[in-house]
């Protein structure tokens, strides 16, 4: 079911960028009704049931955003997911809304993989050149794996660019035995 809440993802990152929301506020927001309705099996229940009142799901809900601070337009959402009996796709929207926006906002997420840990300095640099290759701006998560030798592995979504020293030895094995 990615493609209920990617359709869903989509039509509200229209609204935030349109409107020029702060995307970040309302992924925290989200992500806070996430954590409530997780923490909360009786406030999943309320709003999953479809015997109880549409007008009273949508005043527990008012009163919860009035409470935390949601804005009309996370409540709105909120809203159509309780309507369309959908709010079980929440933590799929989120996800798939922020890999829309990340896109839209030109970001990339990297996974860079070293032989060894990296200072702040190398990190900076090493994020810099792969956003010249990207041309995206990186976010980076980092691991480390020492039978890579030296260099670094990045990967960004499908797509791999190994300038590790094991790599570039499987390269030189692979170009003498052809």
């Amino acid at each position: 079911m990615a493609s209920v809440a990617g359709s869903y993802a989509r039509a509200f990152a229209d609204i935030v960028m349109d409107d020029r929301l702060d995307a970040d506020k309302c992924v925290a927001e989200l992500r806070a009704v996430a954590v409530l309705t997780d923490e909360s099996i009786e406030l999943s229940r309320v709003w999953e049931n479809p015997a109880v009142p549409e007008e009273q799901k949508r005043n527990l809900l008012d009163a919860i955003a009035k409470r935390d601070g949601i804005s009309k337009t996370v409540r709105n959402l909120i809203a159509v997911l309780i309507d369309h009996r959908r709010l079980h796709f929440l933590d799929r929207v989120i996800e798939q809304l922020e890999k829309e926006l990340d896109a839209r906002r030109g970001f990339a997420e990297a996974q860079i993989t070293s032989a060894r840990t990296l200072n702040d300095t190398e990190k900076r640099q090493l994020e810099a050149q792969v956003g010249k290759l990207t041309g995206k701006k990186i976010r980076a998560s980092y691991g480390q794996d020492t039978s890579l030798l030296g260099g670094a592995v990045v990967r960004i979504g499908s797509t791999i660019y190994d300038g590790s020293v094991k790599g570039q030895l499987e390269k030189i094995k692979e170009a003498i035995s052809n």
